[in-house]
């Protein structure tokens, strides 16, 4: 399983470093997108997979935190999904102002020759 996701991180990193490196805008954002979507990955996987664990505490009970499932990495995927949806709303809203203003969707703002 280990192994799946981490060939997982790193084709949706090293597919958004491509798209990235690409000369057309929508490209790029799908590429910043790839990336961000690599890196929740690897922030989830790094709270690691607890099985037959309950998710909250019990109250009046002693508690051994190695028994409870750590909430902190999915909070911050979760953070991470919401602002990256709403930048990538905002760089498509810039696009297509972009792409109205100068008639070209290349990041540098001309077609080459």
């Amino acid at each position: 399983m280990e192994l799946i996701l981490a060939i997982g991180m790193g084709v949706l990193t090293g597919s958004g470093v491509w798209l990235l490196l690409r000369p057309r805008t929508f490209q790029v954002i799908i590429g910043l997108s790839l990336i961000g979507y690599g890196v929740n990955l690897f922030i989830f996987s790094m709270g690691r997979l607890r099985v037959n664990t309950p998710p909250v505490l019990q109250s009046g009970a002693v508690v051994n935190p190695a028994d409870y499932a750590d909430p902190i990495p999915q909070a911050l995927v979760l953070t991470a999904i919401v602002i990256g949806f709403a930048t990538t709303a905002l760089f498509l809203v810039v696009l297509l102002v972009s792409r109205g203003l100068t008639g070209s969707d290349h990041v540098d703002g001309r077609e080459p020759n």
